[in-house]
């Protein structure tokens, strides 16, 4: 049986914003089973299969906890959302500027580093896509995710309801 890290149960934890023992929890059943290193030899197990099995079962565990954080937000979506920031991102050219209300429950949350990079982020994504669809559309930085994923995901980690107020899109000359 394979010992579960300190390190894979941090990597889990930030990735999916799961509490520790959760991620600890869902990892031993998704890669407990595996044999640990010392007995590779004795069970004629590759290394690399080994390896392999590892990461798929982090995978799993990642994918478990994503889906029953999105599950609370949906509870949490609900929740009155007062305090918040207004986020702003210039081009490097000074000639495009994106702007973002973006709003939470509480202060302490709002002043949260992840809380400020989605402000940011998000200021990003409208001045370089524009505000057409703005929840909708595909993130610059990850085509993988939409943008309503991002906010999704800060909910999942802060336990805070999240929402996008208003956004604007300022050109020069335009």
């Amino acid at each position: 049986m394979v010992k579960i890290t300190a390190n894979q149960i941090r990597e889990l934890k930030e990735k999916t914003g799961a509490p520790v023992m959760r991620a600890k929890k869902v990892l031993e059943e998704m890669i407990g089973d595996l044999p640990a290193d010392a007995t590779l030899a004795r069970n004629a197990v590759s290394t690399a299969s080994w390896h392999q099995a590892l990461q798929a079962g982090m995978k799993k565990a990642e994918a478990i906890l994503r889906k029953e954080g999105f599950e609370k937000v949906e509870k949490r979506i609900r929740r009155e959302t007062s305090a918040g920031i207004v986020a702003t991102y210039a081009h490097h050219n000074q000639k495009v500027v994106g702007i973002v209300e973006l709003f939470c429950e509480t202060d302490f949350v709002a002043r949260n580093e992840l809380f400020q990079s989605l402000g940011h982020n998000l200021a990003m994504q409208v001045a370089s896509m524009g505000e057409k669809d703005f929840e909708n559309q595909e993130f610059i930085k990850d085509p993988s995710k939409k943008v309503s994923d991002l906010v999704k995901e800060v909910i999942a980690k802060t336990g805070e309801n999240t929402r996008i107020g208003r956004f604007f899109r300022v050109e020069l000359g335009k």
